[in-house]
């Protein structure tokens, strides 16, 4: 987990990355000044694509340094919990939704030594994660309906994101609030002003039209002065 005082992070997410450039890419995120590498993993149930698996994890872990955070978006995530640690996840992020035993699945990636976050989708309440707050490291709002790159920032989950840095500013103990979905220079500000301290982008990042530290640059710049 973090370490120094940055006030926002990068997680440059490889979903949206050149898939024949993938080393290369994520090597140039690295150069460029990311904060970690986030990995989509959907199954074709959970959410309606299917992405990438362990294999992945274990090939970037040969070639990066920076933390690879792991957001698994498969309907029994426990049962790859421990694939995608000994591949080389730096951290390991599950749902809410559809987890009968989401308490368990926390303890068991904590277990495995990893750090661990609840992700919540746009109309997912807050309330749903109060019993596990004090157990995990970091919680992750959907902003888009999670299965596809690309899609728009829907500015409505917001006041989630208001709710939970006032929820996590009351703990006696730091925890991450991170944000998926729609991650452009434009919406970097909105998110960042409700609370977010971590930033995952895709497409603003690995499509930009100069390149990938110039999307890098772009949301760094977007929030210099906000929050």
């Amino acid at each position: 987990m973090p370490v120094d005082n940055k006030p926002v992070r990068m997680a440059p997410s490889i979903l949206a990355a050149d898939f024949t450039r993938l080393g290369e890419q994520v090597r140039e995120a690295e150069a460029a000044g990311a904060d970690r590498i986030h990995v989509d993993v959907m199954d074709g149930h959970f959410v309606p694509n299917i992405s990438m698996g362990p294999l992945v994890v274990e090939a970037l872990r040969k070639i990066t340094r920076l933390p690879l955070e792991t957001h698994l978006m498969i309907s029994n995530p426990d049962q790859y919990l421990e694939a995608f640690a000994k591949a080389g996840s730096t951290s390991l992020l599950v749902h809410v939704e559809g987890n009968n035993h989401l308490h368990r699945t926390i303890q068991s990636i904590r277990g495995l030594g990893l750090p661990a976050g609840v992700v919540l989708n746009p109309a997912t309440p807050t309330w749903s994660i109060e019993e596990v707050i004090d157990m995990v490291d970091l919680v992750l709002v959907m902003t888009v309906n999670p299965g596809f790159g690309g899609q728009q920032y829907l500015p409505e989950t917001e006041g989630k994101i208001r709710s939970l840095r006032r929820l996590l500013d009351q703990r006696d103990r730091f925890v991450e609030l991170e944000v998926d979905g729609g991650i452009t220079a434009a919406s970097a500000p909105r998110a960042v002003a409700a609370g977010a301290r971590v930033l995952v982008a895709g497409s603003s990042i690995f499509g930009h039209a100069g390149g990938i530290a110039a999307g890098l640059d772009a949301l760094v710049n977007s929030v210099k002065g906000t929050g």
